[in-house]
């Protein structure tokens, strides 16, 4: 990527303005809590090396402005998803301290723009993933402990009419996180078959298992830990990596309370706040 855009050639030169100005038109659209449209006058289809050049401008912007990352999220976990967007591998993006929501604790309509729900597993490191020759034994020596999770992904890109480049520049269409409980040790937790719920009141909103996450929730730390060590931003201890739904994801209901059950991890709970009179007078 860094050999991409360093280049001194007039094509290399273009290419750093225009990830700068996908930069700068995501960075707004969060700022004003406005969607903007795609990217797709300024980042080529399928280039995945400028779309994570966009990611990182912003990464840095926000590390610059005092945000302290807590850890990753690994997207397009799903094969499905992944032949929809025309590519064969997972994305990451980037968690901030300031994403993670307390469980059950009402989420204000202004922190979110067009979310979107979905169920996963979460695994907090004890250990450092820096070395991208890992196996699946390393993560396993590393996880502390796994919980269940609810992730808002949101979309900063109006009507999520979204391309892999899209979803990627725009940190893995992140928004906010829950993390349920209570903590397990991965001892005699069966993370293939289990069982996944998410529901608000008697309704069911999206069902899955696991074997949904890249066959396992484990093969997904595995590649996220050996992609971030490639990309210069390893894995450390405390990170906490949200590792791809076991479900379909679901639009947000404003003023529901969800609830996503994982067999042998337990529950967590996303609140989304009611609309406000100013919300229902613009509607």
């Amino acid at each position: 990527m860094s050999e991409t855009l360093d280049a001194a050639s007039p094509d290399a030169l273009a290419l750093g303005e225009r990830v700068t100005a996908a930069a700068d038109r995501l960075l707004a659209a969060q700022s004003a809590g406005t969607p903007c449209p795609p990217l797709d006058d300024l980042l080529a289809a399928g280039d995945l090396a400028a779309a994570y050049a966009v990611q990182e401008v912003n990464t840095r912007r926000a590390l610059e402005r005092g945000r302290v990352l807590a850890g990753r999220k690994i997207g397009l976990t799903a094969p499905a998803v992944q032949r929809q967007l025309g590519v064969d591998q997972p994305d990451y993006g980037m968690l901030f301290a300031d994403m993670a929501v307390p469980d059950g604790i009402e989420i204000a309509r202004s922190r979110l723009i067009q979310p979107k729900v979905e169920a996963e597993v979460a695994f907090i490191l004890g250990r450092d993933l820096a070395s991208e020759h890992i196996t699946v034994a390393d993560v396993i020596r590393a996880v502390d402990f796994a919980l269940p999770a609810i992730e808002m992904v949101d979309s900063r890109v109006r009507d999520w009419k979204i391309a892999i480049t899209d979803t990627i520049a725009d940190n893995a269409s992140s928004g906010l996180y829950v993390l349920g409980g209570p903590p397990r040790r991965l001892d005699g937790l069966d993370l293939h078959g289990c069982a996944m719920e998410m529901t608000s009141g008697d309704t069911l909103l999206s069902a899955g298992r696991g074997s949904a996450c890249l066959g396992h929730p484990l093969n997904a730390v595995l590649w996220l830990a050996r992609t971030m060590a490639r990309a210069g931003r390893p894995l450390k201890a405390g990170d906490t990596v949200l590792s791809g739904a076991l479900g379909p994801m679901v639009p947000v209901q404003w003023g529901s309370v969800v609830e996503a059950r994982i067999a042998g991890l337990g529950s967590v709970r996303a609140a989304f706040a009611a609309d406000s009179a100013a919300d229902a007078a613009r509607k």
